[in-house]
């Protein structure tokens, strides 16, 4: 059984209360990285199990929940990328690189299983995570089913990424917001876990606890991070070229979303004064966005959004490093004459 993390109760507590009025289609959606998943599979196993608790949680003795733990519940589907599959049980495919799309061949494979009599004669439950990685010809054999719906055939949808949806799939689902924790939650949290710089490591992330665990724990990425940081802190001194061989085997959609956090601050501390991802850098973000135009920072700003879009499928990682890296040493340049 996966937790009910603290400031998921209020959201724990509405899935609740839908049990005696389920939709055939929930969608559950909220920033990546706040347990939104954790929760699902737990309301779909509490749905299927013989004997949930008071407030909803499943048993965990049952054979339903034996079998649902197993992954082997004969009424429940998941169906995900096969990237996330793969991570999941610790294997690597040979050769060709798993996808990070949910295929049309498996929303098909759902059809004998929608069709069918539940083997325990309560719901089946199909969920699908995360649902924006679905590509239009699946998304398209989804939808096809959900406008001819089956009785007692429940599709739970998780998603970060709600606008990259189909309109007709958003019409068709009941819509549930997990919002993200306040600070000093995440905060307290990570303190039990035993992160070290939980303030740190949570604005870094976010806000969002389960990334900033993630990030502590398996500490991947770190030490480019702070590369990157150390130089942009100096954009006049700034190397691009050799900043870009030095990052060349970081991913570049974190590369991307550090510049992006730090963009963030430069506009908040020019505009507000306060920052929101590096607070003990302050002072320094102040002196430095004294001397940008906000124009310059809002066009590179747009930028980095444009490829932080490209950033799965990079041509070359080092020249996309070159040319954002470039951009932003540019934004601190004089203005010509």
């Amino acid at each position: 059984m996966k937790p009910v993390y603290p400031w998921n109760h209020k959201a724990w507590h509405s899935l609740h209360e839908l049990r005696s009025r389920l939709p055939n289609a929930l969608l559950i959606k909220g920033a990546a990285g706040i347990g939104k998943m954790d929760m699902a599979l737990n309301f779909a196993q509490s749905l299927l199990c013989d004997a949930p608790a008071g407030d909803g949680l499943p048993c965990g003795q049952c054979d339903s929940c034996h079998w649902f733990e197993q992954g082997a519940h004969p009424d429940f589907r998941l169906v995900q990328p096969d990237a996330l599959n793969e991570a999941e049980d610790g294997e690597k495919e040979g050769g060709k690189k798993p996808s990070k799309e949910i295929s049309v061949d498996q929303i098909r494979a759902l059809a004998s299983f929608s069709n069918l009599s539940a083997h325990r004669g309560g719901y089946r439950i199909v969920l699908i995570h995360p649902a924006e990685s679905m590509n239009n010809n699946s998304a398209n054999a989804v939808l096809k089913t959900l406008e001819e719906p089956t009785e007692k055939l429940l599709f739970i949808l998780v998603t970060h990424k709600p606008q990259q949806l189909l309109p007709t799939i958003l019409s068709r689902c009941l819509s549930m917001t997990v919002n993200t924790p306040a600070m000093a939650d995440g905060i307290e949290w990570l303190k039990q876990q035993g992160v070290s710089n939980p303030e740190n490591a949570l604005a870094q992330s976010g806000f969002a606890p389960l990334q900033a665990l993630h990030i502590a724990e398996a500490g991947e990425g770190i030490e480019e991070r702070n590369i990157l940081l150390s130089a942009i802190q100096r954009p006049t001194q700034m190397d691009a070229l050799q900043l870009a061989e030095k990052l060349q085997r970081s991913a570049p959609v974190q590369v991307i979303h550090c510049l992006q956090q730090w963009c963030y601050d430069l506009a908040s501390a020019k505009l507000t004064g306060q920052v929101r991802y590096f607070p003990e850098q302050l002072d320094l973000l102040k002196k430095l966005s004294a001397n940008i135009s906000p124009m310059r920072l809002l066009g590179y700003q747009s930028e980095l959004q444009t490829a932080k879009r490209e950033a799965f499928h990079p041509l070359n990682a080092k020249l996309q490093f070159e040319s954002i890296l470039l951009s932003y040493r540019q934004i601190f340049s004089a203005p010509s004459a």
